[in-house]
């Protein structure tokens, strides 16, 4: 349950009800289970609280070739017409230790709906039986691959943008600061056209306030935070490595436009908020919005939280502009 001395008014009334729903006192901590099975609840609880996935033209399973195997990635197009243009390239939460093209499925479904643009979601190996770096080397890998237009796409590739939630956000944010050095060189063959960045962990190594404020009964808790980050960093030193804390990089000067989603009632919320103002800062054009009185992950939970519907269609309509 929320600290009782949380202002009542600081909290939607939808969100209050999911958490007294959901944060049950002999509920079982996810990090506390095996790893298969906590995904299968972390991927039952998407099922049971988003929204149905929309109708779109084609939904597409393929493989790849990953620098760990075979990647498995899921292209949802929404009109089919083979046409060129941008293509989103997104990349799942869930701490890097949970989610799948399953748990974000519906999600991913509706950001193609609402864009109008094709997508892929990309399926990357987790932690802890795959460290950092892992996640990001499949992800720079997908993103090359859908950059060299593949006909699997049924259509040329304009440009990407990079988006993902949570630890998926994370992802983004580092790919486009690996890959925007080698679109001005020329190494990567479409330009990357925009960053959406929703709710991301950007700075692994430092505490901020909204940490310490949302430490428990706010869906993500400092233990979660803790769990996340032993399993994906077994080497504490990395942690202020950029390709783990962006925010943390020397310059954020040149990258793509950026829309960042930040929650008001999320632990996160603090470092997300530094992030969109250090690209503000480096001259990145920025739309930063807030979802006030709202909590980690609710565009997973959209069913459960109807205004992460309304918050989610704000975000893509600015996205949309940034694009066109």
């Amino acid at each position: 349950m929320p600290p009782e001395s949380m202002p009542p008014e600081s909290m939607l009334e939808e969100t209050r009800a999911l958490l007294e729903r959901v944060l049950l006192p002999d509920a079982p901590k996810l990090s506390s289970l095996p790893p298969e099975r906590a995904r299968r609840m972390f991927q039952g609880a998407a099922e049971l609280l988003d929204l149905p996935a929309p109708a779109l033209a084609r939904v597409t399973d393929v493989t790849i070739p990953g620098p760990g195997g075979i990647l498995p990635l899921r292209l949802y197009d929404p009109h089919g017409q083979g046409a060129a243009g941008p293509v989103v390239m997104f990349f799942h939460g869930g701490g890097w230790v949970y989610g799948n093209l399953a748990s974000h499925h519906r999600l991913c479904a509706e950001i193609a709906r609402q864009t109008g643009l094709r997508l892929v979601a990309v399926d990357y190996r987790l932690a802890p039986e795959h460290p950092f770096p892992a996640a990001l080397e499949d992800s720079l890998a997908a993103i090359r691959w859908a950059a060299s237009g593949p006909a699997a796409l049924e259509g040329g590739v304009t440009g990407l943008v990079l988006a993902g939630d949570s630890a998926g956000g994370n992802l983004a944010a580092v790919a486009c600061q690996q890959l925007s050095s080698q679109q001005l060189s020329g190494a990567l063959p479409v330009p990357l056209l925009a960053q959406c960045l929703f709710y991301p962990a950007t700075d692994i190594a430092n505490r901020y306030a909204s940490a310490e404020q949302f430490a428990q009964g706010y869906m993500l808790d400092t233990e979660d935070l803790q769990f996340f980050t032993r399993a994906y960093l077994p080497r504490r030193v990395l942690r202020a490595d950029p390709r783990v804390s962006p925010l943390l990089a020397e310059s954020l000067a040149g990258l793509p436009p950026a829309l960042v989603l930040t929650c008001g009632l999320d632990p996160l919320r603090d470092q997300g908020r530094a992030y969109a103002a250090k690209l503000a800062e480096a001259g990145v054009p920025v739309v930063h919005e807030e979802a006030a009185g709202q909590v980690h992950g609710c565009l997973v939970m959209r069913k459960a939280l109807p205004s992460a519907q309304t918050q989610l269609t704000r975000c893509l309509d600015s996205l949309r502009r940034m694009i066109d």
